[in-house]
């Protein structure tokens, strides 16, 4: 096993089978059984063929250390952290989200939907399945058992909203052959909707496009609907269903701090004077609705574990990132795609405007989006600007990678946590403004890395 390439930040992630294979889920599932010390555990896949065998191998692992393992089967990412959450069991999702078919991994949590990442166990997880890796495996002291927990999951999304408010909207969503085929038609059934879903075969082969909304590309096949058919909506959900991305009624996406700043308002609305969370790389929007709002802001890093670890230290009731993750206090702090379609599919009902004119208030500034440059080391790369920067007197702030805020315009600079890639998202007042400070900050870069 070469740890260093399939244990990430947050999850387990690697190419099947030569990175990640069932020999290495056999060590990671007795490595988890063992780190967790609890006597069950969940654990779900998402349609990717090589989940079966995968999760079959993990199981095994953990049920050799006398834990008994509750299969959901086939479920999305959310699905999976309810279920820690509403039995108290760690549990082990087996998915590798938007990347490409090659690919797979395991997510990690531990009882009440609680992370596990870098800094909260991960670690003595990769150090104990690298040592019990080859081992012969130890034979199963404990049962393997199917459950469903899909109607109590659906009534759990349905607690966000006030049912009764939906009014019949148009909706399309793109699963792209991901868990979104099995998670939204359930959730949306009996509601008064009317839902046209694209690709919602599962089929971890992707024969559509990516699963990756992020990427613009990948969106075009739902922006071309929703305009043929003038939806009051697009839903674009990722692999395993835990992200979702908006299009409005012109088709036009939909950023994740906007959507971060709608649901934020939507949450101080009911639970006024709360804490809200919100990531380093979302618009400076974000913190004045929050003030606006009459709530309380907290900035944090980038990633679900530091956001959950935030939010169980703040009680925050809501955190969203700029990626398409959002985390809710009543869901175990953990982030759903489908809460929050249904907390905008609500909005919406409410507000008898269409898509663009509800979220123009909230869409204040322009931004990059995320600038990607390959160099040959990350992490020095932006130490060298960030010297370079405190030379001349700039105010720096180093809480995640690097980020400076010029008052009219403001930027954050990262390394990847699995690419030897630089990630700069840039924010301005002007498109022409973003552009030239993105040309800027790249030039700092080549001559940095140089």
């Amino acid at each position: 096993m070469d740890a260093r390439a399939i244990f990430k930040a947050y999850d387990v992630r690697g190419t099947y089978p030569d990175q990640l294979d069932e020999s290495v889920a056999r060590a990671v599932g007795a490595a988890f059984a063992r780190f967790a010390g609890a006597p069950r555990m969940v654990v779900a896949r998402d349609m990717r063929p090589s989940g079966i065998t995968l999760v079959d191998a993990f199981a095994d692992g953990a049920r050799g250390e006398g834990v008994e393992i509750l299969d959901l089967g086939l479920a999305s990412t959310d699905l999976l952290y309810f279920a820690s959450g509403h039995l108290d069991a760690p549990g082990a999702m087996f998915t590798a989200s938007h990347n490409p078919a090659a690919y797979n991994g395991i997510k990690l949590c531990v009882s009440g939907a609680r992370p596990v990442g870098v800094e909260s166990g991960l670690r003595e997880i990769e150090e104990m399945a690298i040592a019990l890796e080859g081992a012969d495996p130890t034979p199963a002291r404990a049962d393997r058992v199917a459950i469903d927990l899909w109607p109590e999951w659906v009534s759990h999304v349905h607690s966000f909203v006030d049912t009764s408010a939906l009014r019949p909207l148009r909706i399309v969503a793109d699963t792209a052959n991901g868990m979104g085929g099995l998670v939204a038609p359930r959730v949306f059934a009996g509601l008064p909707f009317e839902v046209e879903i694209l690709f919602p075969e599962l089929d971890g082969t992707f024969p559509n496009h990516p699963a990756d909304p992020l990427n613009p590309d990948n969106l075009v096949d739902l922006q071309r609907r929703v305009k043929e058919v003038g939806a009051d909506i697009g839903l674009a959900f990722d692999g395993d269903a835990d992200r979702v991305f908006l299009i409005d009624e012109r088709g036009v996406p939909l950023d994740g701090s906007t959507v971060t700043g709608v649901v934020a308002a939507a949450m101080l609305e009911r639970y006024p004077g709360s804490t809200i969370l919100y990531n380093l790389i979302c618009s400076r929007a974000v913190a004045e609705i929050i003030a606006e709002h009459g709530g309380v802001g907290v900035r944090t890093r980038v990633g679900h574990s530091y956001i959950k670890q935030v939010m169980a230290e703040t009680g925050a009731v809501f955190g969203g990132e700029h990626s398409g993750h959002y985390y809710y206090r009543e869901n175990f702090r953990a982030d759903s795609g489908i809460i929050t379609a249904m907390i905008v599919l609500e909005l919406l009902s409410r507000s008898f405007e269409p898509l663009s004119t509800l979220v123009a208030p909230f869409q204040r500034y322009h931004a990059s989006g995320e600038r990607n440059t390959t160099v040959a080391d990350p992490a020095a790369t932006v130490a060298r600007v960030a010297a370079r920067l405190r030379a001349r007197g700039d105010a720096i702030d180093e809480l995640d990678g690097l980020s400076v805020d010029y008052g009219d315009w403001r930027f954050n600079l990262r390394p990847s946590n699995t690419e030897p890639l630089l990630r700069l998202n840039v924010e301005a007042t002007t498109e022409v403004d973003v552009e030239r400070h993105v040309s800027e900050v790249q030039s700092w870069l080549a001559e940095e890395a140089s």
